[in-house]
């Protein structure tokens, strides 16, 4: 970069031409001029180095460095506009906003009620919740964007403080016309020649779940991947195969027309609450803690591990949980 420093205005010009798909949308969003818009993506990516849009007559698309630069811009934009809200909040000598991100099964099962546990005076008039992958989740508390955040394992980061672990079993969902939703539990190898619905990132469940197959030689007939778990359970009540996930929306959002069942063997879904080190939690931040803590502890077959041992003490992602569940 040509600079230490970006301008914000460019970056929010960035934003918002992203955001509209176009120069002319970009600038009624601003409340600025088509060719102060246009000058400003034009400086920006000087300023970065690469283009940032590939331009055909009068329209523009990203650049596949303009995607990737746009999830960081966007980061710290909401960061700067917590900063903004958190400094009103110690001015009016209020709650400090609470800013949290989890996956998207955590973010919708369980922080809702969690938040609704809650004493009300420990709620903030405040709040932002970012249901985002786990990469993401953890990149946000690194970054210290959110104040708490719930992601599923791997996480090995020297920046986090790791409040607990919970390990579960994962379930799998079938239509409720389903030949097998009458069984009360469903064989691994019930899956061979079914068409398998779970989960598409191939470093977290995804790989554990392909591991059991491979080890009771299921072959299933296809497979249908998601990066979100009620997109597999909605699949699978339109019979388009069984679905294998963590257990978390069947336990807190049953979904109309599925069934869940228990697997005969265990596939463990770990996932773990974070927080940046060196932070004090505020009231708020502790008290969802264990509000979050105890939902969890509600899954059928969950268990609950101490973080800071759980992650010390793991050679790998899960070898600790696998070997103690074996």
């Amino acid at each position: 970069m040509n600079q230490d420093v970006i301008d914000i205005r460019l970056l929010e010009a960035f934003a918002a031409v992203m955001s509209a798909g176009s120069i002319t949308g970009a600038a009624r969003l601003l409340g600025r001029s088509q060719p102060v818009t246009t000058r400003q993506i034009q400086d920006l990516e000087a300023d970065v180095g690469y283009l940032l849009f590939t331009r055909n007559g009068p329209r523009i698309s990203p650049t596949p460095k303009g995607v990737l630069f746009h999830a960081e811009v966007e980061r710290l934009l909401m960061g700067l506009k917590h900063i903004r809200q958190r400094a009103n909040a110690i001015g009016a000598g209020a709650l400090p906003v609470l800013s949290l991100a989890a996956i998207p099964a955590l973010a919708a099962g369980f922080v809702p009620a969690a938040l609704a546990a809650l004493e009300r005076e420990l709620l903030p008039s405040q709040i932002h919740v970012q249901a985002l992958s786990a990469e993401n989740v953890v990149q946000s508390v690194l970054s210290q964007s959110v104040d708490f955040g719930l992601a599923s394992l791997p996480i090995q980061h020297p920046g986090l403080d790791v409040q607990w672990v919970c390990e579960v079993p994962c379930v799998a969902c079938l239509a409720l016309d389903h030949p097998l939703a009458k069984k009360k539990v469903i064989r691994l190898k019930d899956l061979g020649g079914v068409r398998l619905l779970t989960i598409a990132n191939p470093y977290r469940l995804r790989r554990r779940v392909e591991e059991a197959l491979e080890r009771e030689g299921v072959v299933p007939a296809g497979v249908i991947d998601t990066n979100a778990s009620l997109t597999a359970i909605a699949m699978a009540k339109q019979s388009l195969g069984i679905a294998v996930v963590e257990p978390v929306l069947t336990s807190s959002l049953p979904v109309e027309g599925v069934v869940t069942r228990p697997l005969d063997v265990s596939i463990s879904f770990l996932f773990a609450a974070i927080a940046p080190t060196g932070r004090e939690p505020t009231p708020t931040v502790a008290a969802l803690n264990g509000a979050l803590r105890a939902a969890v502890a509600l899954m059928p077959g969950a268990r609950l591990h101490s973080g800071a041992t759980a992650l010390a003490e793991a050679g790998d992602e899960t070898s600790q949980f696998e070997k103690a569940s074996s």
